[in-house]
């Protein structure tokens, strides 16, 4: 018994065998990484909120006085990730108690907490000293809110995951995945690397939903948003950095 905490604690796959996953490659890599920055762009049924249930719940019980926020756009959202990380702690039976369980709160009697909230700038500010900041369907949330979230976790040092698939080429997601340089982790998990996601189904989605919603969500691309009147790569293309402004520029 002592040996099976101790390997759990020391690695987070075996917290998700204990909870009846069978984590792939690419999950068993997450779970272990030590990075404080990652992204997740996976497809639909990939699994990306299991990993991030288990790594709330593994934070939570084995470094004592965890702060772990579970961030989702909605309410609906929020309670169903949440969900999926009760179910992560009732596999351990229990192990460390809880002294607080509501539909969106897990306090801990070593102190620490899982909260999960939906995505609103009057729910968030309060919080500080955050060790686990999970953003999910972070392609969906707004960049103030993201912009807002971000100084929770320095002066604690905490990681932050983002998991999605994308929304177009707009947004704080696509800008840290294209742009936010060597300090992020990323993982692009598409359907066809899902064993569970079958090519008979892939096939029949890609006949039944409009090309640019299968990119997205099946191949995770960032495809160009179907909202906007001129294209991302014609903007940049037009942009020169040489010309200087004719106003609104000061000495």
């Amino acid at each position: 018994m002592i040996a099976s905490t101790l390997a759990m604690a020391l690695d987070a796959t075996r917290l998700a065998e204990r909870a009846g996953l069978a984590p792939d490659p690419w999950q068993r890599s997450v779970l272990r990484s030590t990075d404080r920055q990652t992204i997740l762009n996976c497809s639909r049924q990939s699994g990306k909120s299991s990993v991030a249930a288990t790594m709330a719940v593994h934070t939570a019980v084995y470094r004592a006085a965890s702060l772990v926020l579970v961030m989702s756009p909605s309410l609906r959202q929020s309670q169903e990730l949440f969900r999926k990380c009760l179910d992560v702690y009732g596999s351990l039976d229990r192990a460390v108690p809880a002294t607080a369980e509501t539909k969106l709160t897990l306090e801990l009697d070593n102190g620490s907490r899982v909260i999960s909230l939906p995505g609103r700038e009057a729910t968030l500010r309060g919080f500080s000293g955050v060790s686990l900041l999970l953003v999910d369907e972070a392609s969906r949330v707004e960049d103030a809110l993201y912009m807002a979230v971000r100084p929770m976790l320095a002066v604690s040092a905490g990681r932050i995951v983002l998991l999605s698939t994308p929304w177009g080429q707009r947004g704080f997601f696509h800008h840290e995945w294209t742009e936010g340089g060597p300090d992020w982790q990323r993982v692009r998990v598409p359907a066809t690397d899902v064993p569970r996601i079958s090519a008979t189904w892939l096939a029949q989605e890609r006949r039944q939903i409009p090309e640019l919603v299968f990119k997205s969500e099946y191949e995770c691309q960032f495809v160009e948003t179907v909202d906007s009147v001129f294209r991302n790569a014609d903007i940049t293309a037009a942009l020169d950095p040489t010309i200087v402004p004719l106003f609104g520029v000061t000495s």
